[in-house]
């Protein structure tokens, strides 16, 4: 097959072809006599599955699972699919939590809330699956203003705290805009979540997209499994 062909099929261009080749994310790719590359029925599925994959799992992780089917290490690559799912359910049980939290007026109500004050930067970081680190700068960007202990002068956040937190970590991630994030932050300490929940409800929603566009690209990596496997016992 010609480059050109499998480039329409995909509705990519060519050089996204040699991109891939070069990143050494598709099998060698043989010439002919007169120098162009030969592209073979197995060659389209890698491109196939590539394109497919992309839009639930990244091209990072697609850089790290092509080589291993490659070299015939399937169980491998189909283990690092796996753990990027875990990895968004993870992410959704999060948001949802997030939403669940901003529909109640106090968060004591929580189990897990009650007859506790106060909590330490390593359980709000536990709690918001984010590190210390991001904490720490978003307190120095204003957006959280935990109290301290007199004696130690440790950090001691409230329960509104870790309410905050999540929801910055989710605008964050949604907007990558600070001034954003500011702004949900100011309307959240004026007790208005309305701002802040539809943010979180549109993370979920993509959430769930990205869920149905994993199935799509695992659907082109068991048939691409399937033309290598039947390559291999030939």
């Amino acid at each position: 097959m010609k480059g050109i062909e499998i480039a329409k099929k995909l509705t990519i261009s060519t050089s996204a072809l040699r991109h891939y080749e070069a990143w050494g994310i598709v099998p060698h790719v043989g010439r002919a006599a007169n120098g162009y590359r030969v592209y073979t029925k197995e060659h389209e599925a890698y491109f196939q599955c590539i394109r497919a994959m992309y839009a639930g799992f990244g091209m990072d992780l697609i850089r790290e699972v092509m080589p291993r089917i490659i070299r015939g290490e399937h169980l491998e690559a189909l283990w690092l699919i796996n753990k990027a799912q875990v990895n968004l359910h993870a992410e959704k049980e999060t948001v949802q939590r997030t939403v669940d939290m901003l529909d109640l007026k106090e968060l004591n109500d929580l189990p897990k809330y009650r007859n506790k004050n106060s909590f330490t930067i390593g359980e709000v970081a536990e709690e918001a699956k984010v590190s210390a680190s991001a904490i720490r700068h978003w307190e120095k960007e204003g957006l959280l203003k935990p109290e301290r202990q007199q004696e130690s002068g440790f950090r001691m956040y409230s329960s509104s705290d870790i309410r905050k937190v999540l929801i910055i970590r989710i605008v964050q991630r949604a907007v990558y805009s600070l001034n954003i994030v500011r702004e949900v932050v100011s309307e959240l300490d004026k007790h208005n979540v309305a701002q802040a929940k539809e943010i979180a409800l549109q993370s979920l929603r993509y959430i769930d997209n990205t869920l149905v566009e994993q199935v799509r690209g695992i659907a082109c990596v068991q048939n691409l499994l399937d033309i290598v496997s039947t390559k291999e016992n030939q």
